[in-house]
C-alpha cells in the first residue's frame, strides 16, 4: 500500500472492520450499551512535537528536516511500513497490538497562531478563536450525561479550563506542595521579556533548573511522577460509582532546546501513567477510552539548539479497552517543501474537534453529529470535518 512517491491518501490507515456508526434517538441519549464507560483527557500541555513521538519514517522529509536530531528509525517501534512510535512508549506500543490504541497523525485544533496560552484555551473551549467561550467541552459533555451519570474529576490542583462551566465537577491532587506549572513559567518569562536585567537573568536561570533536569545531556527527570498520577487516577475511575469523566493534566512538553533527552523523558512518563491507569482499572479497562492531545505541534526542521520551535500538525491518541485500535489514521501531507504550511510546519489534514467528537461520541453512544454541534458550537465540528471521514473508533 505504500507508494514511494508518499501521496497523500497511500498514508491513511484504518482499523479493518467498516461497522458503521450507530446514530441514538434525539436528545443526546446515553445508550445503554455505554453506561459504564469512562472518558479521560489527557492534555499535554506546551506542544508536543508529533514527529518523534510518531515517526513518518518513510517519508524521506523526515531526516532531511531533523538532521543530526531525526530518531534512528532502526531504534523506533515500527506499527506500520509508514509510522513508527518513538522508543520510550513501550507500553503504548503493546496496546496498539492488542488493538486497544490508535493514533491520528497531522491532526489540529482551528487555532493557527503559536501562543500556548491561546492554543490552549482554544483547545479546551472548543471554540474557534481563544476566549471566545467561557466553558470548556469536557464540562458541556458532562452535562449531556444522565444526572447519575454526570461524576467528573480533574486530576489537577485547580479545574482546567475544559472542566469548567455549570456542571459540577471535582478535582483532587495530592497534598504535596506541587512544582510550578509550565504555564506560570511561560507567564513569567513573557513578564520579563522586555527588561533588559531581569529577562537576563531568568534566561540564566532558567538554563541552569534544565541542566539540572538533565536538559544537556544527563538523566532527565520529568516534573510529574506519571506512574503515580496514573494509579490514582484508576482509584477513582475503577470503582462502580466512580466519575464517568476525567481530566488529566501533564507539562513540559516545550522543547525549545535539547529536545531528544527531554522528549524521551517525557514520553516514559507518559508510556508509566497510562500503563499504570490501564492496570489500576482491572476490568474497567475494556470500558475505557483515553484521548491524549496537546494544543499544537512543533517545526518540521530542528533549530539551532537541537530541539523544534511552535508549529502546527500534530499527533493525538486514543487509548483503551473500548479503543478500535491496532491502526495509524493519516492522510498525510508529506514533508517536502512545497507541502508544509507555511514552509514551516506539519499541515493539518484533520480536525481535533471531529476527532473528539466521534471518539466522545461513539464511547457514550451519542450520535457524533449532533454531539460536535454540542461540544464546538462556534465550528460545528463533526465527523470528516475539515478532513477526511474517521472510520469507527470506538469498539
Amino acid at each position: 500500500m505504500t507508494d514511494r512517491r508518499y501521496p497523500r491518501r497511500d498514508f491513511l490507515r484504518m482499523a479493518a472492520s467498516g461497522a458503521a456508526l450507530t446514530f441514538v434517538a434525539p436528545h443526546l441519549a446515553l445508550a445503554k450499551a455505554a453506561a459504564e464507560r469512562r472518558f479521560v483527557f489527557v492534555i499535554q500541555r506546551g506542544a508536543a512535537d508529533g514527529l518523534d513521538t510518531l515517526l513518518p519514517y518513510a517519508d524521506p522529509g523526515y531526516a532531511r528536516l531533523r538532521g543530526a536530531m531525526a530518531l534512528d528509525p532502526g531504534t523506533a517501534i515500527h506499527l506500520d511500513g509508514s509510522f513508527a512510535l518513538h522508543p520510550a512508549l513501550v507500553e503504548i506500543a503493546r496496546l496498539h497490538a492488542a488493538r486497544e490504541a490508535l493514533f491520528v497523525h497531522a491532526v489540529a485544533s482551528p487555532y493557527r497562531d503559536r501562543s500556548h496560552f491561546d492554543g490552549q484555551n482554544v483547545l479546551e473551549t472548543g471554540g474557534v478563536t481563544p476566549y471566545q467561550l467561557k466553558d470548556g467541552w469536557l464540562n458541556r459533555l458532562v452535562g449531556l450525561l444522565p444526572r447519575a451519570d454526570k461524576e467528573a474529576i480533574a486530576f489537577s490542583a485547580t479545574v482546567p479550563v475544559a472542566l469548567r462551566g455549570p456542571a459540577e465537577v471535582a478535582s483532587y491532587a495530592p497534598s504535596a506542595l506541587p512544582q510550578a506549572t509550565d504555564d506560570l513559567m511561560l507567564r513569567v518569562t513573557q513578564l520579563y521579556q522586555n527588561d533588559a536585567q531581569l529577562h537576563a537573568l531568568w534566561t540564566s536561570a532558567m538554563d541552569t533548573r534544565d541542566i539540572a533536569m538533565g536538559g544537556e545531556g544527563g538523566a532527565v527527570r520529568p516534573r510529574q511522577d506519571g506512574a503515580s498520577i496514573g494509579k490514582l487516577a484508576a482509584g477513582f475511575l475503577a470503582r462502580p460509582d466512580g466519575p464517568r469523566i476525567a481530566m488529566i493534566e501533564t507539562g513540559g512538553w516545550d522543547t525549545h532546546s535539547a529536545q531528544n533527552a527531554r522528549l524521551a523523558a517525557q514520553l516514559r512518563n507518559l508510556d508509566a501513567m497510562i500503563a499504570a491507569l490501564r492496570d489500576g482499572m482491572g476490568g474497567g479497562w475494556s470500558d475505557t477510552v483515553v484521548l491524549v492531545a496537546t494544543e499544537f505541534g512543533r517545526t518540521a526542521a530542528a533549530n539551532g539548539t537541537n530541539g523544534t520551535d511552535h508549529g502546527t500538525g500534530a499527533v493525538a491518541m486514543l487509548l483503551g479497552g473500548a479503543v478500535q485500535g491496532g491502526c495509524v489514521l493519516a492522510d498525510w501531507p508529506g514533508l517536502a517543501s512545497g507541502q508544509l504550511l507555511e514552509n514551516r510546519d506539519l499541515r493539518p489534514t484533520t480536525a481535533l474537534d471531529a476527532l473528539i467528537a466521534q471518539a466522545s461520541g461513539e464511547c457514550f453512544g451519542i450520535d457524533p453529529q449532533r454531539l460536535g454541534r454540542s461540544l464546538f458550537p462556534k465550528g460545528g465540528a463533526g465527523p470528516g470535518a475539515a478532513g477526511y471521514a474517521l472510520p469507527r473508533l470506538i469498539r
